[in-house]
């Protein structure tokens, strides 16, 4: 049984909060499709500066704190994170029909472009100009995640952990994947259980924060 969910949450009182009147809900699955739908078809070389784009500053659906969280959680679990993203997501407020409204969203126009572009890449793959147009683009997309990091940095600073020890982890774990090129499990579950238990003490020596 599925509980239908308010129009909207109390705007948080912490003064350090996001700037956001009032955090929204999905009022349908019609609407999570198109959500879903328009934030694949702008996931051009990544989608994580396209979520929190349309989940949290345009669509309110988020804070900051809870898409970080989410994301966080969405990138433990097997799959694509925007899929489990979705899945969580639609789950929440609509049941199994808004897992699969969130599903459909992602997948029905954007399938459509894929293949038209595989057809066309299959023609013209062996263009310079074509190759040197997709290095562009990853580059483009390598400062789009970028940008995106840097403007969730303030949502750390009502993490348990606090700014610092979380700046030491991230430092960890990118010279651990980027530059010493341990597998990514070693990182998820090391310093992912490290950073779990750690939160854990803080929380349980600081049950108010």
């Amino acid at each position: 049984m599925q509980n239908t969910p308010p129009t909207s949450k109390t705007p948080p009182t912490d003064p350090e909060a996001d700037p956001v009147q009032a955090v929204q809900v999905p009022q349908s699955c019609l609407e999570l499709f198109l959500a879903f739908n328009r934030l694949a078809l702008q996931g051009f070389g990544g989608v994580l500066a396209v979520v929190q784009r349309e989940m949290v500053e345009r669509r309110h659906w988020m804070t900051r704190d809870e898409f970080v969280e989410e994301w966080a959680v969405a990138q433990i679990m097997p799959g694509p994170n925007v899929v489990n993203l979705a899945i969580t997501f639609g789950q929440r407020h609509f049941g199994w029909r808004g897992s699969l409204a969130t599903m459909a969203g992602l997948f029905a126009a954007p399938l459509l472009v894929v293949l038209t572009l595989a057809v066309l890449y299959a023609q013209y793959s062996s263009h310079p100009e074509v190759s040197q147009g997709l290095r562009g683009m990853g580059a483009v997309a390598a400062g789009l995640i970028l940008a995106t990091g840097i403007k969730l940095i303030p949502a750390l600073k009502r993490n348990p952990l606090g700014v610092v020890l979380c700046g030491v982890i991230a430092s960890v774990t990118f010279v651990s994947v980027a530059l010493l090129r341990l597998p990514l499990v070693y990182a998820l579950f090391v310093l992912g259980g490290v950073s779990c238990v750690l939160a854990y003490r803080k929380l349980n020596l600081n049950p108010s924060s």
